[in-house]
């Protein structure tokens, strides 16, 4: 069957312009909006070219016009945030990671566009915001990256906008540098620190729990994060014959208005797990769980003098103390470097597959990325094969090609 093309969703037809007076002239088409049906809309102003001008305005911001009922090109980016933020509290996310969304777009993404509609966001402004967050630091500018690309895809997904103008920006270049495990002397240098901490007859006050230096002798055992082992309760804890292993079900965490508190559930699905544990920290937790009494099962191992778990706030600063006091203040080392120390140690003696299960990564590629330090170790068997095989005088050619 033959005719004319149906005019596609979003798009009008042929402009016509009559005069309708002496200063007097109508442009007008048929749109078709989004309910599907064809509309005539029109314009009158003072000259053709100006009518037509007026027209295309009005196409452009016409009500119904990629908005899918709550969203279009003339919307203020504010209105796609608080649209945004609304959706967000319903998603199945844990609340550290919402709370990190909400600050990043408040405190870095809103600021730069909350006066551009959104079809005034173009790729150059962008672009532009990128490079300057770069400037800052290439984490920054990757969060905001990840937020303006959440915000785009939830207006594309409401029909608000034709493209995502995160697409055709600059990729970031990130920092080289690769993961860096802590040395035998620096786990050596903290450990006497930590034995030492708050310690002799000059120190006023409570006498040091241990609840910092025995945490860390756990995360160097077990790879895992400060939270999740802090989180640790005798009920997660089998201690058998061949061995104790910890069952990974939670970790602690910092919310506004209800302070600390351990979370039934770690950061993503993989970190639940359940590892083996080596027998000098499976030796800190025996003897912390003997310190404890059967109705304190549901407690965290390591707990304040309230049985309240420790704070990632408190335990990060006394570790600070823990550096200064082992003079590794300037070193960069921070509590996940004990996580990669695990990581680097499992990776080199069994696989890189062992060491990210063990440590609850869902690839192999995170854990390498970020987690694994490179070998310094030197091969020296290629030297040999060579030497052995192209030397000038009695060449061995049973390595040969």
């Amino acid at each position: 069957m033959s005719g004319r093309p149906r005019t596609i969703v979003g798009t009008y037809g042929s402009i016509h312009v009559v005069q309708s007076g002496r200063r007097r002239f109508t442009a007008y088409t048929r749109y078709r909006d989004t309910d599907g049906r064809l509309r005539q809309v029109k314009a009158t102003s003072t000259s053709h070219n100006n009518a037509v001008s007026e027209l295309k305005t009005r196409l452009l911001t016409r009500p119904g016009y990629g908005r899918g009922g709550m969203l279009s090109l003339t919307s203020p980016f504010g209105d796609l945030v608080e649209l945004w933020l609304a959706d967000l509290a319903l998603r199945e996310l844990s609340e550290g990671t919402k709370k990190n969304y909400r600050d990043d777009v408040r405190v870095h993404v809103r600021p730069f566009f909350d006066n551009y509609t959104l079809g005034e966001i173009t790729t150059g402004r962008v672009e532009s915001f990128l490079k300057a967050e770069r400037w800052m630091s290439y984490s920054r500018a990757k969060h905001s990256r990840t937020m303006l690309n959440l915000l785009f895809g939830f207006a594309l997904r409401h029909d608000a906008m034709a493209r995502n103008p995160v697409e055709g920006t600059s990729p970031l270049r990130k920092p080289k540098g690769s993961p860096e495990a802590l040395t035998l002397d620096q786990i050596q240098r903290i450990r006497t620190a930590a034995s030492l901490w708050r310690t002799g007859p000059a120190v006023k006050g409570p006498k040091p729990d241990d609840n910092v230096r025995d945490a860390l002798e756990v995360l160097l055992g077990t790879g895992l994060r400060p939270g999740e082992a802090l989180a640790l309760r005798p009920v997660d804890i089998q201690d058998g014959r061949e061995g104790m292993v910890a069952h990974v079900h939670g970790t602690v965490v910092y919310r506004q208005g209800s302070g600390t508190f351990r979370q039934d559930h770690p950061k993503t699905d993989a970190s639940v797990r359940t590892i083996s544990v080596p027998d000098f920290a499976a030796g800190v937790i025996r003897r912390r769980l003997k310190e404890m009494v059967p109705s304190q099962t549901q407690w965290t191992i390591f707990h304040n003098r309230t049985g309240c778990p420790i704070s990632l706030h408190n335990f990060r600063r006394t570790f600070r103390e823990l550096l200064v006091l082992a003079d590794l203040a300037d070193s960069g080392i921070t509590p996940r470097w004990y996580r990669r120390t695990g990581a680097t140690v499992i990776a080199r003696g069994i696989g890189v597959d062992a060491a990210a299960t063990h440590v609850g990564h869902t690839s192999t590629a995170i854990t390498e990325a970020h987690y694994i330090e490179p070998g310094r170790t030197i091969d020296f068997g290629p030297a040999l094969v060579l030497d052995r095989t192209l030397r000038p005088d009695a060449a061995d050619d049973h390595d040969a090609a």
